[in-house]
């Protein structure tokens, strides 16, 4: 029997959009790509689901690290990447892998025995992190025998550290051109932007910077299709689905979670579709114990942006001091602001600072400001 057909395993696969960026990488070799895109809108997957089943038809050796979840030393998970990717390729999953792990000293055979010793090793990957990066990088493409497809996601982070490890990130991919591709993806365009196009900083025109497309309209029509079949002589309006799916800021996982709950509900239209997911207990409770977690001002600054308030307005100003107590400052703000953006609350595009979720952004809407503080 064929596997049951749910809204969570409709998928969309571009393999012509992989192919496309591998031969923008062997175009210009030594030259990375850097994708921009806001967060959940299916980067990650895509490198996955894509990318890498490209890059291993191509015969490259796809190894993908997230900087976002390693914040605090990207260097280091870039390694730790790097060397489980060489663990793999030295020892095999299964019964020889363990075969291959277990040594051999001596032989024995009728009436004699050989002693082998030990078997040569190679010396100990060096343990300052720029010089491990170098030499695991060449023992990986020698292991693999091709070249390396290093992804690297969230990689705005790395704009907030100091250029001498920015210039060590660059200064091998340069030298190992020949071995390693890279791909940068960002959520950040502010953060990706200053990585990358920054006079005189060290990624400066280094990567092609590129705006990495929104899933289209074969993602709309697979649940409109999949909605009519599990409620014969009911219809979603696709035009309707397209326009809620830029609504969202077109993440797809959570168009599937509304257009889910709209199907329990045996609901067509999209407005109200999202009018009841926004009010259910559950997303609010989420939303909450994300405002709860910040401090006071914090909180207050998400809502004032999110009420369309100018976070370093005069007005503003006071009513963030009314809200927590005491004398608010401009710097203040600013500090908040940046933190939030660093967290992922907050994004900055076309000069503009705005919340990331639209869907939070709504919901801080309706909050009086005095319970946001």
């Amino acid at each position: 029997m064929g596997e049951t057909r749910t809204f969570d395993s409709i998928e969309i696969r571009r393999p012509e959009l992989a192919r496309g960026y591998l031969g923008l990488l062997a175009a210009e070799p030594g030259r990375p790509l850097a994708l921009f895109a806001p967060r959940r809108v299916g980067k990650t997957h895509f490198l996955d689901h894509d990318l890498s089943p490209a890059a291993k038809q191509a015969g490259m050796l796809p190894v993908y690290a997230d900087l976002w979840l390693h914040r605090a030393d990207p260097l280091a998970a870039i390694n730790h990447a790097l060397e489980e990717a060489l663990d793999d390729a030295m020892i095999p999953d299964g019964r020889l892998g363990k075969v291959a792990k277990t040594p051999v000293r001596k032989i024995s055979v009728p009436g004699a025995s050989l002693d082998l010793g030990e078997a040569p090793q190679r010396r100990p990957l060096p343990a300052a992190p720029d010089l491990r990066l170098d030499a695991v990088l060449a023992r990986l493409a020698t292991q693999h025998g091709g070249k390396i497809l290093l992804m690297l996601d969230e990689a705005q982070t790395l704009a907030d550290f100091p250029a001498d490890l920015i210039a060590t990130l660059r200064a091998v991919l340069h030298k190992r051109k020949n071995q390693v591709d890279a791909v940068f993806t960002g959520s950040s365009q502010e953060g990706l932007a200053r990585l990358m196009t920054t006079v005189g900083a060290p990624m400066y025109q280094f990567a092609q910077l590129l705006s990495f497309p929104f899933l289209g309209e074969a993602y709309l029509q697979q649940l409109a299709v999949h909605f009519a079949s599990v409620h014969p002589g009911k219809a979603l309006d696709v035009a309707a689905l397209q326009t809620l799916f830029a609504r969202l800021g077109h993440k797809p996982a959570l168009l599937r979670d509304i257009v889910k709950s709209m199907s329990a509900e045996g609901i067509t239209d999209t407005h109200t579709g999202l009018q009841h997911f926004m009010a259910d207990e559950r997303q609010a409770a989420g939303w909450r114990a994300l405002l709860d977690a910040l401090s006071p001002l914090d909180r207050m600054v998400v809502t004032v942006i999110g009420q369309g308030r100018p976070p370093l307005g005069k007005e503003t100003l006071a009513l963030l001091g009314r809200g927590v107590g005491g004398k608010v400052t401009i710097s203040k703000v600013r500090a908040a602001i940046e933190k939030l953006k660093r967290n992922g609350i907050l994004s900055k595009a076309g000069g503009q600072i705005a919340i990331e979720d639209q869907l939070l952004a709504e919901y801080v809407t309706q909050l009086p400001l005095a319970a946001a503080g």
